[in-house]
């Protein structure tokens, strides 16, 4: 089985109106909600071994605020990520090589929330589980959703198997780190 992370970019800035959207970084909440992120996922003990980024300004953010690593991870910037569809990230994700046990994610709405309700499978979001209601309900920023899977290949959307292919472990936001 296989560890898949899929962490959403924390909360960013609207200050500058003439600021692109791929430039935007982080505000004051954002920075806190990712430290937040960092507490629980060494709570956790998350540490992937492949980090694939949204070349984004306010994912390379959150990702940063996450270190150290006690291991640290190979991290690749993809512009592919920035704003990336369901079906894009799934490509992605099956091609990575099957020699990685763990892979994070770290992209945007709505993608991320959309590949995460698939994955989880219709049958598993309309069941009485706690912690898949939460996460039909959103996916806000600097929220992370933990699966396991097969492996990386099963996720290719060509083979159209990826609805239910994943087991949803947990899903936290910033906010569960002071529950």
């Amino acid at each position: 089985m296989r560890q898949l992370l899929l962490l959403r970019h924390a909360k960013s800035s609207w200050d500058d109106a003439g600021q692109s959207d791929h430039a935007r970084p982080l505000n004051p909440r954002g920075r806190t909600a990712a430290r937040a992120m960092r507490d629980i996922f060494r709570n956790l003990g998350l540490v992937p071994d492949v980090v694939l980024v949204s070349s984004a300004r306010r994912t390379r953010q959150t990702l940063d605020a996450l270190a150290p690593w006690d291991e640290t991870p190979i991290i690749e910037p993809m512009d592919g990520l920035y704003l990336a569809a369901p079906d894009q990230l799934l490509a992605i994700i099956a091609g990575v090589a099957e020699t990685v046990r763990s892979l994070m994610i770290v992209g945007h709405n709505p993608g991320l929330h959309e590949l995460a309700v698939t994955l989880t499978g219709a049958h598993a979001m309309s069941s009485n589980g706690h912690t898949a209601r939460q996460l039909a309900e959103g996916f806000p920023t600097g929220a992370l959703a933990e699966f396991t899977v097969a492996s990386w290949r099963a996720l290719d959307p060509r083979a159209g198997a990826a609805d239910g292919a994943g087991r949803l472990i947990r899903f936290v936001r910033p906010r569960d780190q002071s529950e």
